[in-house]
């Protein structure tokens, strides 16, 4: 057990060294390259606050940090440490280059800070919070072996997280490829090759949809003619039911061939009318902040669906009132929702069943379908699949914040296979991802335990439980009385360099000769 200061917290043989001992602010305030101004490759890498150690490149050596070498960069804003051994560039933005006490190992000196408690303070800056920092020193031979035992702890570490992010990576290709093959006939047996190996016959999903179509169309006809009813105009013949507007339907002669017995099915064509309807406008005026409850009726937003978690912390809720006026925006169990933006947009999820009726906001798309007509987890699966995420992306417009609009959503194709093939497929797509995401758990399991060893390995080192210590070493306290003599020294140094430079700019200025007898 390492004998330890009672407040400190390190070793008795450590010391506590202040921040502007251990390190000199060496920043080039005059030389800083915007980020506007990076290039993808050049000959002097840009180190910013970024969390990619380089943030781009530039080919201007006027801008090459003078030195000295090697050195830290903090960054301000984000608290992100980085060592640079090479020339480089330095970041406009909030970026500290820190020079290590030539007496201190620099690679300990980047260690120490890295693990050093920072209090967030959001995107304020945080420099004149370290600068107020005691950081733990050893003898210069432990700060050797300390750093040794960190990288080596370390790069196995590296390897293990590069390992599980090729299988994150790997299970995620593996999850599109399912969705791919779920949409383009390959997953499981077709009805047409079903239907000719058992002698029977199927109803292809061109007949599906015309039954769709119908019964939107029905469903129409029927809400329309109770409105003419409640305002006691009976219609005389059937020219009202001329007002029925056909839903669109998809462009799709350039798109591949589907297999026997599918076709494709825009959106609005899959979804029949009125209490089964695509829809979801935006809000305009109609829904505000200040309209937020801690109670009510529930909203979904983006971040719901891309989460697939509604409900608990962090839920917004209108009155029931305002829910009354933003009824077109009601959702309900088993209600497929699709963003209309993000990175990309497209995102989907299916309302859970025993959720209450809620409201989704503005730059969310509904999609209700007739149950017993369409399959929702094979729609569900199908807008996930690389067909439709690519279609999506195609008709998504903006520069600063990219959207697919309810117009050019309703413009894309679905491959849509008979109804029975849609409950196979689905259930088949659920059946591996259910093996897939044990694994996914597994693999975000294990990492995050790699993300607490790091922290615990860190936290170790500079306790001194890492390494063992050796008697012999000298002291930390002589290292620490070397540092402050050696920063004197540099200031003195610095002091009589200015004085010259001053009086070489003034040469007419004698000093004063004490008169003699």
């Amino acid at each position: 057990m390492t004998d330890q200061h009672p407040n400190s917290g390190v070793p008795r043989h450590w010391v506590q060294i202040p921040f502007d001992l251990l390190f000199k602010n060496v920043t080039s305030s005059s030389l800083k390259l915007p980020t506007g101004k990076y290039l993808p490759s050049g000959k002097h890498p840009v180190i910013d606050q970024g969390e990619q150690f380089v943030g781009g490149f530039t080919d201007d050596d006027a801008l090459v940090h003078p030195g000295p070498l090697p050195a830290v960069v903090f960054g301000d804003h984000t608290r992100c440490v980085k060592f640079a051994v090479i020339p480089f560039v330095q970041g406009a933005d909030g970026v500290k280059v820190l020079a290590p006490s030539a007496s201190v190992h620099p690679r300990f000196a980047y260690w120490v800070l890295k693990q050093a408690e920072i209090p967030s303070k959001g995107y304020a800056r945080h420099f004149a919070v370290i600068r107020k920092l005691d950081l733990p020193l050893p003898p210069g031979t432990e700060q050797h072996r300390i750093v040794a035992a960190i990288e080596s702890y370390c790069t196995r570490l590296d390897d293990a997280v590069a390992t599980l992010e090729r299988v994150q990576r790997n299970l995620k290709r593996y999850r599109a490829s399912v969705l791919k093959a779920a949409v383009e006939g390959w997953l499981v047996p077709t009805e047409a090759e079903l239907a000719r190996a058992e002698g029977r016959t199927f109803e292809p999903a061109s007949v599906l949809l015309e039954r769709i179509l119908a019964e939107r169309r029905r469903r129409w006809e029927e809400v329309e003619l109770a409105k003419l009813q409640a305002k006691g105009k009976l219609p005389k013949d059937d020219a009202w039911k001329a007002k029925y507007v056909e839903p669109v339907a998809p462009a799709t002669s350039d798109f591949p061939a589907l297999p026997e017995g599918w076709c494709w099915a825009g959106p609005e064509q899959i979804a029949a009318h009125e209490d089964y309807a695509i829809g979801i406008g935006p809000f305009g005026s109609n829904l505000k902040v200040s309209d937020y409850r801690d109670e009510g009726v529930p909203l979904v937003f983006v971040r719901n669906i891309r989460a697939e978690s509604f409900g608990g912390d962090g839920t917004h809720y209108v009155a029931s009132y305002k829910a009354l006026e933003l009824k077109p925006h009601i959702v309900v169990a088993g209600d497929l929702l699709i963003t209309k933006m993000g990175e990309p947009p497209g995102d989907a999820a299916i309302y859970p069943v025993g959720s209450p009726d809620a409201v989704v906001t503005a730059d969310c798309i509904r999609l209700r379908n007739h149950p017993t007509l369409s399959n929702t987890r094979y729609l569900l699966f199908a807008i996930r699949s690389p067909s439709c995420r690519g279609q999506i992306i195609r008709v998504t417009k903006g520069v600063a914040q990219k959207k697919v609009s309810l117009a050019r959503f309703k413009g894309i194709a679905f491959p849509f296979p008979p109804l029975i093939e849609q409950a196979r497929v689905a259930a088949e797509v659920d059946r591996l991802f259910s093996v897939t995401d044990a694994t996914v758990h597994a693999v975000e399991r294990e990492l995050h335990r790699l993300s607490r060893l790091r922290q615990s390995i860190l936290k170790w080192a500079f306790e001194g439980r890492l390494v063992d210590q050796d008697p012999s070493d000298e002291p930390a306290s002589a290292l620490l009385e070397r540092i402050k003599a050696e920063r004197l020294s540099a200031r003195g140094a610095q002091d009589a360099a200015a004085a010259e430079n001053k009086q070489s700019k003034h040469p007419g200025r004698r000093k004063a000769r004490t008169p003699t007898a």
